[in-house]
């Protein structure tokens, strides 16, 4: 259970984007200062020289290349990406999707609330297309088309290869969805299996479901356009395009509010009280969205100079080679779903037989919403590092160059570790005030039930971001086998710890129990990552990435008892208004950032100096 493709909060499908997940997920200015990263010293030279090395195009593109057909010349835009610089950009262009995610996710509590029979339902629905399309598609287009996508761009038919790549998926994504449509019912039935829903909720649900599941389709789209621009070089628009999908559900969400106003405090569980209209406002705006995220995609390949023409045919486009993994790999999505099936059920279940007693705890919805706030540092920072490095670091596999693999990796487990590690105590101690900070209309009992889930997730925050690079790389081998095995094993102690909470705790703890074993089973699939790819490339410079984690550690646990005080001062830990939990969020934040960088400048962390250089060599200009 790594993938969190799952849970977007932006209209990713895939944390790519797991990102899986999908992760997902997913998430520059490449172009300046690359250099070849094997040879002597090449361990031991950050971002920030990398940045430095060259010249500094400042466009966001990674220049035009030699392809000479419109795609942007394949592996040389790759070879001169920068993280550093590639980072930036990917970060800015994220940090503009999730501020305007957050603004949606408070308009949609607004509507439906975090709790209650509405809410569950249009979750359940909401989440559907993003699940199937991590079933169906997300392993298929990570594991075989994007490596498929690098080749062909190097190919002499460069644009008939990938033309027909993207004509073959396109068609098959467009039956697919067809297909999904129809047996929505029978989807339905299966996340609501539990006899607490009644007859009239998994109706809704199924309506919702309707409206939901053509997303499958523009979140294929998204990502195949996305990774078409990514191997250019050109990672910019694939990080703004969710925006597009925000201001289309702003402008609907906000509709709904000013026709049938907010949600109450408690959520919306009487179904007399919903009508048809409201149905198709709140999924239809959800669908069209992610339509729109996509179309953006559309345009920026055209100005990027690429032109596609619709062409079908198997020959010649490399997809032989890649059999080996599909099997493999779809039977590790259907493992990682069914787990998240049998999550589903689990919150559903407490949540309809708490409203059957008159009580309300945090189901399906609520479980969303912290995973919203979980997933947000990583999608800051460590998806847009993974996104960066995973092309560069594919077509080193290609190449053979093995070093140059070793080295990408060490650079992105530490760059992602410096990030990773304080975020997660960051959100440890922030979850009460920054929960309803980031979420203002629910009520002090709602964010009382909200933070404790938060904080279980983030427990498994540091191995998220590690595993998620580490994984990528096993697609980039294309060995479907190992990411099968292992996800088998994540699966079932994910499954088992959340029986065993289920089992032994009242039902109000059940999300809690939810999120802790999501983040047990996102360790347990780091370690056994870490000790296959270990193997595959000789070593991973193991004792520098952990000298780095320790040292963060310490740095991040300096911070995370600053920010403690800080919020036990101002009284943070009891919710009186989102004025003063906003105040306790900023003042406390300021603190441990300030605690962290200084400790891990007394610590001599470089990695702090190389992921910060960038970002202030664009501050001076």
């Amino acid at each position: 259970m790594t993938s969190t493709s799952a849970f977007p909060d932006d209209g990713r499908p895939d944390l790519p984007g797991e990102g899986d997940a999908a992760d997902p997920s997913t998430p520059g200015a490449p172009g300046a200062g690359w250099y070849p990263v094997s040879g002597a010293g090449a361990d031991h030279t950050g971002p920030a020289d990398r940045a430095a090395a060259g010249n500094d195009a400042g466009d966001g593109s990674a220049g035009e290349g030699g392809a000479g057909d419109g795609t942007g010349g394949g592996a040389d835009a790759v070879r001169r990406t920068s993280l550093g610089r590639g980072s930036v950009v990917m970060t800015l262009g994220t940090v503009a999707s999730r501020a305007s995610g957050l603004i949606r996710s408070m308009l949609l509590v607004a509507c439906v609330g975090a709790v209650g029979t509405v809410a569950d339902a249009f979750d359940i629905a909401n989440k559907l297309p993003n699940m199937l399309f991590a079933l169906i598609s997300a392993g298929v287009l990570q594991a075989v088309l994007i490596p498929q996508i690098l080749r062909a761009m190097n190919a002499r038919n460069a644009r008939e290869r990938l033309d027909k790549l993207l004509s073959l998926t396109g068609l098959g994504l467009l039956l697919l969805t067809a297909l999904l449509v129809v047996a929505a019912p029978l989807i339905v039935w299966l996340y609501t299996t539990s006899d607490q829903w009644t007859p009239e909720a998994r109706h809704l649900a199924t309506v919702f479901a309707y409206w939901c599941i053509p997303q499958v389709f523009f979140y294929g789209l998204y990502m195949l356009l996305g990774q078409v621009l990514n191997a250019q070089g050109k990672f910019g628009a694939y990080g703004l395009a969710p925006v597009a999908n925000n201001v289309v559900s702003l402008v609907g969400f906000g509709a709904f509010l000013l026709v049938w106003g907010s949600a109450p405090h408690d959520g919306i569980t009487d179904l007399a009280t919903w009508s048809s209209a409201q149905t198709a406002l709140l999924a239809g705006t959800a669908t069209l969205g992610i339509a729109a995220q996509a179309l953006v995609l559309v345009g920026a390949l055209r100005r990027s100079g690429f032109r596609w023409r619709f062409r079908l045919g198997l020959h010649g486009i490399g997809l032989r080679s890649a059999g080996t993994v599909v099997g493999w790999t779809i039977g590790s999505v259907v493992l990682e779903q069914l787990g998240i099936l049998y999550l589903s059920n689990v919150l559903g279940a407490g949540a309809q037989t708490a409203i059957r007693a008159g009580d309300v705890v945090a189901g399906n919805a609520a479980y969303t919403q912290a995973m919203t706030i979980y997933l947000l540092p990583h999608s800051l920072v460590v998806v847009s590092i993974v996104t960066v490095l995973f092309p560069r670091m594919t077509a080193a596999v290609h190449a053979g160059n093995l070093d140059a693999v070793r080295a990408d990796m060490s650079l992105g487990m530490r760059s992602a570790g410096v990030f990773s590690v304080f975020s997660a105590i960051a959100l440890i101690v922030l979850a009460v005030p920054l929960t309803d900070t980031l979420l203002p209309t629910l009520s002090a009992g709602q964010v009382a039930a909200l933070a404790p889930i938060v904080q279980a997730m983030a427990l498994g925050l540091v191995a998220l971001g590690a595993t998620v690079l580490v994984r990528r790389m096993y697609f980039a081998f294309e060995d479907g086998r190992s990411i099968f095995g292992i996800q088998v094993i994540a699966t079932v102690s994910m499954v088992v710890v959340l029986w065993i909470g289920v089992s032994v705790l009242p039902v109000a703890w059940w999300a809690v129990a939810a999120g802790g074993a999501y983040a047990l089973s996102t360790w347990i699939s780091l370690l056994l990552r870490v000790r296959g790819m270990r193997r595959k490339l000789h070593g991973m410079d193991g004792r520098r990435v952990l000298r780095l984690y320790v040292r963060a550690l310490i740095g991040a646990l300096v911070a995370g008892l600053l920010g403690w005080l800080t919020i036990r001062l101002l009284d943070g830990y009891d919710v009186t208004s989102w004025g003063h939990s906003l105040l306790v969020t900023a003042v406390a934040g300021i603190v441990m950032v300030v605690g962290y960088v200084l400790a891990l400048k007394v610590l001599h962390v470089r990695e702090l100096d190389d992921a910060l250089a960038p970002v202030l060599r664009r501050l001076k200009r």
